[in-house]
């Protein structure tokens, strides 16, 4: 039970890292992730905080994952709820500047995407499974058969399409957090001597099957 905690501690840790991430690239104004530009423009036409519509967006993606039969784990859960809890927050407490020029901007996102690289790391140390977007792209890889890299892009090409044609910021940040994301999550990894194909992710099904038979043994 006391390593289930630690795990669960160690996602908090991760998530809310992801969290300071996002809003440090977003405060560096230069354009914001893919994602971001979806939530921000939905925020934006819907009257909404953007963490609240990340939320929104993640929600509305677990249903469909869940409908489509994925399998959702504790992780996905959290990572729909606590991401965008926390970017609130951290706007609401409002202590990261905003960026006044390209330089300090591309220094801060380069920064935030470290940032959420650690927060990756933690995450899914954790085990507890993958997030609602990252569910999306497994679905549509498995229905379309087309590379994961390619799904990829699809799934953030529309979220930046949407997002900007609903008022979302896209600029040289945007380009520079598809390019550099994966870099810096390879950087992270390495440093850390991270190896993600080690970790088994385990399901609701899985977590609710060890309660269960804690409670049995009590």
């Amino acid at each position: 039970m006391k390593r289930f905690f630690v795990r669960l501690f160690t996602m908090m840790i991760g998530l809310f890292l992801f969290a300071l991430g996002i809003i440090i690239t977003i405060k560096a104004n230069i354009g914001y992730a893919p994602w971001d530009v979806l939530h921000a423009g939905l925020a934006r036409t819907l009257g909404f905080n953007i963490g609240t519509m990340s939320v929104l967006v993640g929600l509305i993606i677990v249903i469909i994952s869940a409908l489509l039969g994925e399998t959702l784990g504790l992780g996905t859960i959290f990572n729909m709820l606590c991401i965008g809890t926390f970017m609130n927050l951290i706007l609401l407490i409002d202590v990261i500047p905003l960026a006044k020029n390209m330089i300090f901007g591309t220094i801060m996102l380069i920064s935030g995407l470290f940032v959420i690289s650690l927060g990756t790391y933690y995450y899914i140390k954790s085990g507890f499974g993958a997030g609602p977007r990252d569910n999306l792209m497994v679905m549509l890889t498995k229905k379309t058969k087309l590379p994961v890299g390619v799904c990829r892009f699809i799934i953030e090409f529309f979220a930046t399409l949407g997002g900007w044609l609903l008022g979302g910021m896209v600029g040289i940040g945007t380009v520079i957090s598809v390019v550099a994301i994966g870099l810096c999550v390879q950087i992270t990894f390495k440093v850390l001597r991270f190896d993600v194909t080690s970790v088994k992710h385990e399901s609701l099904k899985d977590t609710l099957a060890f309660f269960m038979a804690k409670r049995k043994n009590t």
